[in-house]
């Protein structure tokens, strides 16, 4: 089992295999829009634009469940996060990430680099590091800006 092996749910309700992403540097956040860490967007689309061009990803799924910080629907999250920070990376459906209803992909990815408090995600914005062969390399705490992950995306590159 690896992380190419997951499907998952685009905004329009489509499904979406994660082996597309074959051969790319992913970095797969949960995110929310009324959230402290929110700004992190900005510095996720710098990122974004300054390594997609050499095989990275982002890949967006906003989660609602720290303190329903994430309310709207998935076009409401995408046309807040296109209009106020001009993302352009993949942005998929609202999914959970702990519990009983835990999307499959964070199940397996939260397993391979567990955090602080095992594999449970603490809180939005928690970002998963994957290599080109589908290896999960690192969790980055919500606090690990952007601009702190940068220098492992580049070596990954």
């Amino acid at each position: 089992m690896g992380v190419y092996d997951f499907k998952v749910k685009a905004r329009d309700g489509s499904e979406v295999s994660m082996e597309d992403y074959k051969g790319k540097v992913l970095l797969i956040v949960n995110t929310a829009t009324g959230c402290g860490f929110t700004p992190q967007y900005k510095g996720l689309q710098e990122l974004y634009e300054k390594y997609s061009s050499k095989g990275f990803e982002i890949l967006d799924f906003p989660c609602n469940q720290f303190m329903n910080q994430a309310p709207g629907s998935d076009e409401e999250i995408h046309t807040f996060c296109t209009g106020r920070f001009g993302i352009t990376f993949p942005q998929f459906a609202k999914i959970k990430v702990n519990g009983p209803d835990t999307d499959p992909l964070f199940d397996y990815i939260k397993n391979e680099a567990k955090g602080a408090i095992g594999s449970r995600v603490k809180w939005n914005f928690t970002k998963f590091l994957v290599n080109k062969e589908g290896k999960v390399l690192r969790r980055f705490a919500p606090t690990d800006t952007p601009e702190m992950i940068d220098q492992y995306i580049a070596k990954e590159l």
